[in-house]
């Protein structure tokens, strides 16, 4: 089974996700570059917003990968996970065959013809290069988790019917998590192991920057600053760095050349979720303090 081989180098991490607009802290690139030489899945927790997805997203796009999504949610299970049978297309086929007997038809409908594959076994399947992303694991089932180590140890799959199909070139895993559940020991033993947090002020400028670069530099300054406010306050939810990108493009659309308490006022919920947060950040945003004026 060969490697991925998407990088050569941390430097060339930094720089390849720079060039598809993924700003990368040197904790992010150097890791992503540790997981694509070693191998080993890298398994992403931070709060929502913080560039978890997009980092699989930017990794896809730099090698010009596939790149295969498993969404996770409450309920989900192997046959959506894994594979499962078509089961119309098998009742067509035992129908018309109906004259050949049983065995006959017992033989055709276990081929490839009627498997449907699901994501992880789409992502081993193929020999072009491969991200597989696992979306928001914490809200699978501890279930699911079994599953995922059993993929994720020796990339491959048994399907009882048609033997074992193992991965001819192994996928770039990233697995994403915001903590909502406590993953297992065993599943993060088999991981790299990367926190996103909330970027610090200047990274955080430069991505707006990048995303709006249409936006003056010092209203993205200023903006930035504001959203650092608002994040140390206790608040049900931090604006996030995509709300910041969301903002930026909202004031380039107002026309808006400086920030000042009805521009503020009157896009807050575009950055805030929730009417009690809003509430909270009019009460005690004090604007000229933050913005120096």
């Amino acid at each position: 089974m060969t490697q991925t081989g998407f990088f050569t180098s941390v430097d060339d991490v930094t720089a390849s996700l720079a060039e598809v607009g993924y700003l990368a802290s040197t904790a992010v690139a150097t890791t992503v570059y540790l997981a694509d030489r070693l191998g080993k899945p890298l398994l992403v927790e931070g709060p929502a917003g913080v560039g978890k997805t997009e980092l699989a997203n930017a990794v896809a796009k730099v090698r010009d990968a596939r790149l295969v999504r498993l969404q996770c949610y409450e309920g989900i299970d192997e046959a959506r996970a894994l594979y499962e049978w078509n089961h119309a297309k098998q009742l067509l086929r035992i129908t018309a065959g109906r004259d050949e007997g049983w065995d006959a038809a017992r033989t055709d409908i276990f081929g490839e013809e009627f498997l449907l594959r699901r994501p992880l076994l789409t992502a081993i399947s193929g020999d072009e290069p491969t991200v597989l992303l696992v979306d928001e694991t914490d809200k699978a089932d501890v279930e699911i988790e079994g599953l995922l180590l059993e993929v994720l140890g020796d990339f491959q799959v048994t399907v009882p019917e048609l033997g074992t199909i193992t991965a001819s070139r192994r996928p770039f895993v990233v697995l994403t998590s915001n903590a909502t559940r406590e993953l297992s020991e065993a599943l993060r033993r088999r991981c790299l192991f990367l926190h996103i947090d909330f970027p610090d002020a200047e990274l955080e400028r430069r991505i707006v920057l990048s995303r709006v670069p249409e936006l003056a530099a010092t209203l993205a300054a200023a903006l930035v600053r504001v959203i650092g406010e608002l994040r140390a306050m206790d608040l049900r939810k931090a604006p996030s760095v995509a709300e910041t990108i969301d903002w930026a493009r909202t004031l380039l659309a107002l026309g808006a050349d400086t920030l000042d308490e009805t521009v503020v006022r009157d896009s807050l919920g575009v950055i805030l979720k929730h009417q009690d947060d809003m509430t909270k950040a009019a009460d005690r945003l004090e604007l000229d303090r933050v913005l120096g004026g």
